[in-house]
């Protein structure tokens, strides 16, 4: 179960726009010199709100949470070839009795498009596409709601949020500030941060991929207008749709659970550092893991696994081991990880990629990129502002149809300034390395599986 308080979530929002504005008026810039807001957020996060009162009927269901596995995995058996994305209202527990009628269903981005609008007194109810696709709730060819899968979870078409494009005036801002009024600002951009990321690192074109590295880790790979169906475990997903009259792209998807979430792990659970940043810093005094692997499944295995079963595991450990090569192995699983979606999106869409773009807090980490690009063999590519996932919201938001700011045509475009990070490693180390790698994910995912002794003693 991983939840979070809905209001703690907005209040968060609300301080970002204070701090924001605080900060532009103290480099002199005017705030009412602000044409448009973008909107990004987590994917797959949803809240039932009291659509008389405007209050949570309980936390926000986070995109990690695994309490409704049973009700994809009943879904996915009747209705075969539907989006795995986890459906998140029925992990509601029981017991509160919410009645479906009286709420609306909120996915993240929802929330806070409506809250800035004008919340329970003529807030906007309405999202994305990217988001929508994330719900499972949601038919990424009609790009509308599916009444089949409403019907199959008992869920009012009525009280979903009105679905639109990536870029459009979704309404205008009611928010008064400290610093003064924003009110009148047009909300004219809105992506779920994955869809959003790709947006920022301006991946337009059929075949570019962007990888985020956050909590979790989430590799997409542009297919244009055709919706590619994965054949290795990857999610078939809308990339964007800038304009209500622009065609919707889509995308293949990877997810990895935990990335940003393992260095997390050593600090608050280990406690082996201190801070988060001198991860790096015990992983370049090595500069090797001394055959030390580490798979962090701490919620089962995400693209192209799928196994929910699946646990954490540390194997080839000696005596030798210290706490800087488990550092090392931390981030190599990082890499590890998106190694086999990487191996995964060029097997579904048989060109492989010959540069993978980053972005993300981890991208920071100098020692994590240059692991990345020996273990993919090939260049990767940070932009100079690693946070494209704000970026890509703000580019949609100034794109909009009645705002005009600028044009996101690739021909209209111009280059941004990059660091690069060469492999420095043969490929056959690479290929030695990728290989213990999986024999690590065998047995994490045969944890869970092996059988008690027949004597009833624990083994």
């Amino acid at each position: 179960w991983v939840e979070q308080d809905p209001k703690e979530i907005l209040k968060s929002v609300h301080e970002c726009v204070e701090r924001t504005c605080e900060k532009l008026q103290q480099l002199n810039i005017d705030i009412t010199n602000i044409k448009a807001i973008g909107v990004s957020n987590q994917r797959e996060t949803t809240v039932v709100w009291d659509k008389t009162t405007g209050e949570p009927l309980y936390n926000a269901i986070v995109w990690l949470d695994l309490r409704t596995q049973s009700t994809v995995e009943r879904l996915l058996k009747r209705i075969p070839g539907k989006n795995k994305a986890f459906f998140k209202v029925r992990g509601i527990p029981e017991h509160l009795n919410i009645k479906l009628y009286i709420f609306l269903v909120n996915i993240v981005d929802t929330v806070f498009v409506q809250s800035l609008t004008g919340g329970k007194n003529g807030g906007v109810h309405c999202t994305d596409v990217t988001n929508a696709s994330r719900t499972m709730l949601f038919n990424i060819h009609s790009l509308e709601w599916d009444p089949e899968l409403c019907q199959f979870f008992d869920i009012p078409m009525e009280i979903l949020p009105k679905v639109r494009s990536s870029s459009e005036i979704y309404g205008l801002m009611v928010c008064f500030l400290k610093s003064g009024a924003l009110t009148g600002v047009p909300i004219s951009g809105c992506l779920g941060d994955q869809s959003a990321a790709l947006v920022g690192q301006m991946c337009f074109q059929d075949g570019q991929a962007k990888n985020t590295y956050g909590t979790g880790c989430f590799l997409l790979c542009n297919t244009g207008q055709k919706s590619v169906f994965s054949e290795h475990g990857l999610l078939t997903t809308i990339a964007y749709k800038l304009g209500r009259d622009k065609p919707v792209c889509y995308a293949l998807e990877g997810s990895v659970a935990i990335a940003g979430a393992v260095v997390r792990w050593l600090r608050d659970n280990l406690g082996i550092v201190k801070t988060s940043q001198e991860v790096e810093k015990l992983a370049a005094e090595v500069g090797t893991s001394y055959g030390c692997y580490f798979v962090p499944a701490f919620s089962g295995l995400y693209a192209p696994y799928w196994e929910p079963s699946a646990r954490g595991i540390i194997c080839g450990l000696t005596q030798f081991t210290n706490k800087n090569h488990i550092a090392f192995a931390a981030l190599e699983a990082v890499c590890f990880q998106t190694r086999e979606i990487l191996d995964a999106i060029n097997k579904d869409c048989g060109i492989p990629l010959n540069q993978l773009q980053v972005d993300g807090g981890m991208t920071n980490n100098k020692v994590l990129m240059q692991l990345q690009s020996d273990i993919l063999c090939i260049p990767v590519v940070k932009p100079s502002m690693p946070e494209t996932t704000a970026l890509g919201a703000a580019m949609a938001a100034g794109a909009a149809e009645g705002v005009g700011i600028w044009s996101l045509n690739p021909g209209d475009l111009t280059a941004v300034t990059c660091e690069r990070f060469e492999p420095q490693i043969n490929p056959e180390e690479s290929e030695f390395r990728y290989a213990r790698w999986k024999k690590a994910v065998m047995k994490s995912m045969g944890w869970e599986t092996s059988e008690a002794p027949s004597n009833g003693k624990s083994e």
